[in-house]
Parts: C-alpha cells; sequence; structure tokens
C-alpha cells in the first residue's frame, strides 16, 4: 500500500460518541479497538472501555481517526489544525458542513468567497475545526 495521510483526532473521553457522529454525518464503517483489549485497562487512570484507536472509513475514501485521550492528559483544542473537506459537488459538501455544524459552531458561513468558490468554517461539537471549499468550474 503506498503511504496515506489521516487526521488523528484526540478527544477527552468522547471518541465513541465522536465516532458515531461523524458516521452520521460522512457515512462509512466505523472500526475501533478499547485500551484494555491491548491489555491497558490496568493502568491507573485508563479507561478500559475507552477508545484506544477507533477509524472511520468513509464510502468517498475519506479515513478519519479518532481515540480518547489517557487521564492525566489533556488534549488541545483550537489549535493551528483544522480537517478540510474540499471537491466540487456543493450539494453533497454542504450537506457535511451543516451536519458538521449540528451542536457547533459555524465561524464561517458556508457561501461564496473572494476567490469565487463556495467555502465555509466551522468548529463541530467535539471542539474539531474543519473547513469545507466547493471548487467552482475554471
Amino acid at each position: 500500500m503506498a503511504p496515506r495521510l489521516s487526521p488523528y483526532v484526540s478527544l477527552p473521553g468522547t471518541a465513541r460518541e465522536a465516532l458515531a457522529f461523524y458516521r452520521s454525518v460522512l457515512g462509512g464503517e466505523v472500526s475501533t479497538s478499547t485500551f484494555g483489549e491491548f491489555g491497558g485497562g490496568g493502568a491507573e487512570g485508563v479507561d478500559p472501555d475507552g477508545v484506544m484507536h477507533g477509524q472511520l472509513d468513509t464510502p468517498s475514501g475519506f479515513t478519519l481517526m479518532v481515540s480518547d485521550a489517557v487521564a492525566g492528559t489533556s488534549p488541545a483544542t483550537g489549535s493551528n489544525i483544522a480537517l478540510c473537506l474540499f471537491g466540487d459537488d456543493l450539494e453533497q459538501l454542504r450537506g457535511f458542513f451543516d451536519g458538521l455544524a449540528e451542536g457547533g459552531e459555524v465561524t464561517t458561513p458556508l457561501e461564496v468567497q473572494v476567490w469565487g468558490d463556495p467555502y465555509g468554517a466551522l468548529t463541530d461539537r467535539f471542539g474539531v475545526d474543519w473547513m469545507v471549499n466547493a471548487s467552482t468550474p475554471a
């Protein structure tokens, strides 16, 4: 397999909920492994049922990985990273944008910007930043 790049999001104990939410918006199949499945359930502060690794593979070809942060660590939110969805199917991208915005905060409405493309930005209800850009025909 050729190398691939995938975002990996660490959340404060909400990975399972986040994966279900992202699946409801983006479609696809979720797989999870818990800390307990890999012997990590006995360590202090580690929930054996917590998600050590979760993965969403979507019909559009996206792979999103999510895990629960280990107790005592604090995942940073609002950092300098945003997940960007882009393509030329405005209606599909609008559906993703609207779904991800549910319970979150839209920071830039999805509308035509100065470069001519519909673009929007938001922070979802898990504190993850997203950008959506629909390319317009040249």
